[in-house]
């Protein structure tokens, strides 16, 4: 242990078990020791601080009182989990977090086996808990498994859905709310963590089954009157009737980072006998700790590199808008043009944009909470009363509600508006958050209008056609970070639906893009050129429905037809392919080779790399090009006497 150690007790705990040997007095030491090093971890890699700044001292209160990895600790989205990946067995990697080759911004199965379920999206956790301890009942196990989720991911109804299961079956299970935005906490003091330690105790718990069954000997009228003044005393003084009528035995509200509180009643659970699923409500602040988080809108959330004194992040030095920017502003002045237009976020206003939106017109502007399949129906009610809804949803979180785009909106052909952020690869949030998918699964569907933004001037005029779509459903696809640096118009124009572009004329080879890879395309067809492969470059601009007369124009009048786009196999290559053969463009000689993203997640790390380890950048189309090309012309030379 060095003198000089700014975290000398935590200096001596590798994994929980180490934790677990030292004093209980201790533990506030090791708490600041803990988040000292969180923030100090994260101010050279970036990511998720206030929401882990919160829940130090849970985090330190759960490994000391449960016997992980044997008890099995899920982190709900798992954004919260760096000072948990700190204390079991990673703080050598915890520099290493959101890099290539390093550790997940969220818990990962395949990292370490502190983190049972992998998680970055919303809600799961109630659901996978429940089902490992309903694993544990029928092997006859007898560990503990223990959910820790936020009050915004209670929002979405999976978790409802999830506690309704679990207050049925019976099995053990313990949740933890962990309540940071005293959304549904009153203050917290002395007399409720003095009555929550009561309500968790093992003889309060034992009065109450005496209470019972001395009830049930009353006349039925008196048995009912009692156990209902029992239930809701109890849910006057705590505010838990909600859980208590799901089947859950409720403790709380409790001082997340009072760890004279916390102890005490995490024991009593761990220690009770009865089967029935527990709740402990626990109040914390995120950002706890670290003033300049404490201070800000958003609790330092997704944070880039950081002074840790100042607390001010390191900013890009790119003068273009952001994509997300774009599609705000674009929104805007289409809503200024017309009052039926409305927007709708399932909790990501700042992300999508919507902040802005809403700033211009907070009564046309609806964050639904962490609920997309909500979110997509209530579009679908909106558009069946002739308003416009732009539903702006990352497109990863899309995925949530594809029942709800089938059946509710799709099916019944109305024309909400989905603004999908995110699509293509996103750098350090890694696969749980890389849209590869949303062409797949909107093209699909009949009736779809798919639409790929090649630039942020595209953005806009896709927009504006979204807006204009009103016989059907529509979707335009954006990525994540800054546009190119395009000449912007002042508002977008309406697109001929189904019509895509000729950037670029040439004889030879086609290259056909959907969406943000244009700008390589045409850095792969310079390089082409150079080497004497004359080169069109096309922007189908729709991946349905298709422009079946552009893909046919360069079907017919070029050797190679590559189609490019930054999304999974079977999206908008496989249309085009389908196209071709249905139609007998396949049988004429033409060398059609799509290239898309590889049949595999790809693990985080800058974008760049991300779109070079999926061989998407303009030196792998050159490649791909070549190597058809070369080929042909060998074949073609004479044969040597």
């Amino acid at each position: 242990m060095s003198a000089e150690s700014k975290t000398p007790l935590l200096d001596t705990v590798t994994v929980p078990s180490d934790l677990r040997q030292l004093p209980e007095e201790t533990l506030r030491q090791l708490a600041d020791e803990l988040r000292t090093e969180t923030i100090d971890a994260v101010s050279k890699t970036g990511g998720h601080l206030g929401a882990g700044l919160g829940v130090v001292e849970l985090t330190v209160a759960l490994h000391y009182t449960f016997n992980t990895p044997d008890d099995r600790l899920i982190w709900d989205v798992g954004h919260q989990c760096y000072p948990h990946k700190i204390l079991t067995g990673r703080r050598d990697r915890i520099r290493t977090l959101r890099q290539g080759g390093g550790l997940s911004g969220f818990t990962k199965r395949a990292e370490s086996d502190f983190d049972p379920f992998g998680a970055a999206h919303s809600s799961t956790s109630i659901s996978a808990g429940l089902g490992m301890a309903v694993a544990r009942d029928l092997a006859q196990g007898d560990n503990n498994v223990i959910c820790v989720i936020g009050d915004g991911a209670m929002s979405a109804g999976m978790a409802y859905e999830a506690m309704n299961n679990a207050g049925s079956l019976g099995s053990r299970l313990i949740v933890v709310l962990n309540d940071n935005d005293m959304s549904i906490a009153p203050p917290v003091g002395a007399m409720s963590a003095y009555l929550s330690r009561l309500i968790s105790s093992r003889s309060y718990r034992g009065l109450r089954e005496i209470a019972k069954q001395v009830v049930t000997h009353l006349p039925e009228p008196l048995e009912r009157t009692a156990r209902r003044a029992e239930e809701y005393a109890r849910g006057m003084v705590t505010g838990g009737t909600l859980f208590e009528e799901m089947g859950f035995y409720y403790v709380g509200p409790i001082d997340g980072h009072n760890l004279d509180h916390l102890l005490p009643i995490m024991r009593n659970v761990r220690d009770a006998q009865d089967n029935r699923p527990v709740l402990i409500h626990v109040v914390t602040q995120k950002g706890k700790g670290y003033e300049p988080a404490e201070k800000s809108a958003d609790k330092y959330h997704g944070v880039s590199r950081f002074d840790v004194i100042t607390g001010k992040q390191a900013k890009g030095t790119s003068n273009a808008p952001s994509y997300t920017k774009v599609f705000a502003r674009s929104l805007i002045k289409e809503a200024e043009a017309d009052d039926k237009i409305v927007a709708v976020t399932a909790a990501m206003p700042d992300g999508t944009g919507l902040n802005l939106f809403a700033e211009q017109f907070p009564e046309r502007c609806f964050d639904v909470g962490i609920a997309e399949q909500h979110g997509v129906t209530f579009c679908a009610g909106l558009a069946a009363e002739g308003y416009k809804p732009f539903a702006t949803i990352y497109s990863t979180f899309l995925q949530r509600a594809y029942d709800q785009v089938v059946h509710d909106v799709a099916i019944q052909s109305l024309p909400v508006r989905f603004a999908i952020d995110r699509a293509g690869l996103v750098g350090a949030d890694g696969p749980t958050h890389a849209g590869a998918f949303d062409i797949t699964y909107l093209a699909s569907l009949p009736g779809f209008v798919v639409m790929a933004a090649a630039d942020e001037a595209e953005l806009c005029h896709m927009v504006a056609t979204a807006a204009s779509i009103d016989d059907r459903p529509s979707a335009v696809r954006y990525p994540r970070g800054e546009g190119v640096g395009v000449d912007m118009p002042e508002r977008g124009e309406v697109l001929a639906v189904g019509k895509g572009r000729i950037v670029r004329e040439g004889s030879r080879v086609a290259l056909l893009s959907l969406g943000a890879r244009l700008q390589e395309c045409l850095r792969a067809a310079d390089e082409l050129a150079a080497r004497g492969f004359s080169t069109t470059v096309a922007d189908a601009r729709f991946a349905k429905p298709l422009d079946e007369d552009l893909i046919m124009e360069l079907a017919k009048g070029h050797e190679v037809l590559i189609t490019i786009e930054e999304g999974s196999i079977g999206g908008f290559g496989s249309h085009v392919l389908q196209f071709l053969a249905v139609n007998g463009l396949l049988e004429n000689g033409l060398k059609v080779r799509p290239m898309c993203l590889p049949d595999r997640f790809i693990d985080q790390n800058k974008p760049e790399a991300m779109y070079e380890d999926a061989h998407l950048k303009a030196a792998d189309i050159v490649s791909t090009v070549a190597g058809l090309l070369d080929q042909q012309d060998s074949a073609e030379q004479p044969a040597r006497a």
